[in-house]
């Protein structure tokens, strides 16, 4: 593996954690809060750097603010063996997610940019940095000027794109044309598609991308690709207490098993293995496994 980059969002994450969400209106009260650095693009950084073996080579570009959370999220990529050359400080608030996680671990997030907002494209450096790895992680909570222009640099220099689309929104054609692997969630597909049924939304997304994973929540995940019939990988079976990183913990640890040249199945099921480990502890990036327990996991479910 020659490394993976991953171009998006640093937030802290501001989690209620209640017996159920609030409808509107309503005044619930909760049973714990924490601040918990997060954000799509660093959840995935650091996902990554941990799936991947000893010395993994991950970068992270983005931007936090120049605010006390800007420093703790710097430094939590950093702990975590994350590459922040090209991570930028501007001026004013890190961007922040406020999160609401009920008991059966489901949440539901509002997410305010802050300095992600900033990133509006690539800088001098952030190309070459991009041309020198094997993946390149997209999601979009940076504007879709930047999203676009970190797609376009990869494909360029032949880096594989990976891109998640959430938030959730209509995606431009000049986006999907140089999106090699799209993993949405079911929700992300049926906006994308038109349609709910996620076999028939992979159906249709490959008629704008090479490769669809659709991750499934408990139920696993959908691949579907132009060159191969689908196939479905189960999720392991575990009781989840937080969901919130369960996506970019699989889609980090998916990045580092098709960079070390797995078959796609074999890498979706120890992507799997990763985001069940995940949603069984609190948090995003204090939930994500270290790769000695998704091997573990994995050989002793085998």
């Amino acid at each position: 593996m020659t490394g993976i980059v991953v171009l998006g969002s640093t937030n802290m994450d501001l989690v209620a954690y209640v017996a159920h969400a609030p409808k509107r209106g309503e005044t619930v009260t909760g049973r714990e809060f924490r601040t918990i650095p997060g954000g799509k693009g660093a959840n995935q950084a650091v996902a990554a750097a941990r799936a991947a073996r000893s010395g993994g080579d991950v970068a992270m570009i983005g931007a936090v603010g120049s605010d006390d959370f800007g420093v703790r999220l710097r430094q939590t990529l950093v702990s975590s063996g994350v590459d922040t050359e090209h991570l930028r400080t501007a001026e004013g608030p890190s961007g922040t997610a406020h999160i609401v996680v009920d008991h059966e671990g489901g949440n539901a997030i509002v997410v305010i940019p802050g300095a992600n907002g900033t990133v509006t494209s690539l800088t001098p450096g952030d190309e070459a940095r991009i041309a020198a790895a094997d993946s390149l992680l997209l999601q979009l909570e940076l504007p879709l000027t930047a999203v676009l222009d970190g797609a376009e640099a990869a494909r360029r220099h032949g880096v594989r794109t990976v891109l998640t689309p959430a938030p959730a929104q209509p995606l431009p054609p000049e986006l999907l044309a140089v999106t090699d692997l799209l993993v949405p969630n079911e929700h992300e597909a049926a906006i994308l598609a038109g349609v709910a049924d996620p076999h028939i939304a992979a159906e249709a997304l490959l008629l704008q991308v090479p490769e669809v994973v659709i991750t499934l929540g408990a139920a696993g995940c959908l691949y579907a690709s132009r060159e191969t019939e689908p196939f479905a990988v189960p999720a392991p079976r575990v009781r989840a207490v937080d969901t919130t990183a369960a996506g970019d913990t699989f889609v980090g640890a998916l990045a580092v098993a098709l960079g070390e040249g797995r078959p796609m199945q074999q890498a979706l099921t120890w992507a799997s293995t990763a985001a069940a480990l995940c949603v069984q502890r609190h948090g995003a990036s204090t939930s994500m496994p270290y790769r000695t327990e998704i091997d573990a996991t994995e050989t002793g479910a085998s």
